[in-house]
């Protein structure tokens, strides 16, 4: 791994051209079929939730992960699906809990690489408590947010990231609350691994994917991601190829990107913070192996 993540690059000041994370080359379509368990979904047509299932396989085939220690922890939602899809160790969580079991799963075992896919509801809504402590604790797993401002499997309701004036079923004159910035959030909450790609730009997604799964500490990883059946058809297209197309005029290389936060049209893309501190379950185990040594001291 360490030949494929150059961390003297991601120390970096967040904004600086080498902050980058490791380049993975991509797959063939066989290398990836393997690691699905069935190559049917009942994602709606044009949803970008394949894209970003297969670009997560691609990074952990890139950085030549041990599959056997690969965990993928679901929540409720679109997203959720990913859980019956991957042919790894997966676990489907309550709506909201993905991050607190995935916690007792990384503290059970240190050693098994964890990815917790969740959708931007289920993140920043009810799951928003585990989501804040999550990155305070800065606890070593990747938390991958498939983020299409909506709530897409209950029918289109209005999210926490559904902006300004959008429409959703329950804002249908447009919605008068502003949304979450979830990458400005997990930064401040304290995830010292903060990136967000697109649905569009393929590669690029891949290897923010693989910069998050390589840092040691708690990783955050918002996907813009392309739901045309609600999000689309209330706001934007419901054209997926149009939908996809409006990412690339949409997404800004961080470098490039003068505003404060990311706006309804125009958001920053990369890596957008990047740290290092003490890591939870190192803290703890430390803490334990102490506590140990003055019981039999």
């Amino acid at each position: 791994m360490s030949a494929l993540v150059d961390e003297q690059k991601l120390e970096a000041a967040p904004h600086d051209a080498e902050c980058k994370p490791p380049r993975i080359k991509p797959h063939t379509t066989s290398e990836i079929t393997p690691w699905l368990r069935t190559p049917k979904t009942i994602w709606c047509p044009g949803c970008s939730n394949g894209t970003i299932t297969r670009a997560l396989i691609d990074a952990v085939l890139g950085l030549q992960l041990d599959p056997e220690k690969v965990v993928v922890v679901a929540g409720i939602g679109c997203s959720g699906r990913i859980a019956q899809y991957l042919e790894y160790s997966t676990v489907h969580t309550a709506h909201g809990r993905a991050l607190a079991v995935a916690t007792g799963v990384k503290t059970a075992d240190p050693s098994l690489h964890v990815i917790v896919a969740m959708g931007d509801g289920d993140c920043s809504a009810i799951g928003g408590n585990h989501f804040i402590h999550a990155a305070r604790r800065n606890i070593d797993v990747t938390a991958l947010v498939f983020n299409n401002s909506i709530y897409g499997m209950t029918g289109g309701q209005m999210s926490p990231t559904t902006h300004m004036g959008d429409k959703s079923t329950t804002s249908v004159r447009g919605n008068v609350e502003a949304a979450f910035d979830l990458s400005e959030l997990a930064h401040a909450a304290g995830a010292t691994y903060v990136a967000r790609g697109t649905a569009w730009a393929y590669r690029q997604l891949v290897d923010v994917i693989a910069g998050g799964i390589s840092h040691t500490g708690f990783s955050f990883v918002e996907t813009m991601a392309v739901c045309p059946v609600y999000y689309g058809r209330f706001n934007l297209t419901s054209d997926p190829a149009e939908f996809l197309k409006s990412q690339k005029e949409h997404a800004v290389p961080v470098g490039k990107f003068e505003d404060e936060s990311r706006l309804r049209e125009r958001y920053p893309v990369g890596v957008l913070h990047h740290s290092e501190r003490a890591e939870f379950v190192a803290s703890l185990q430390a803490m334990g192996d102490k506590a140990l040594e003055a019981a039999h001291g």
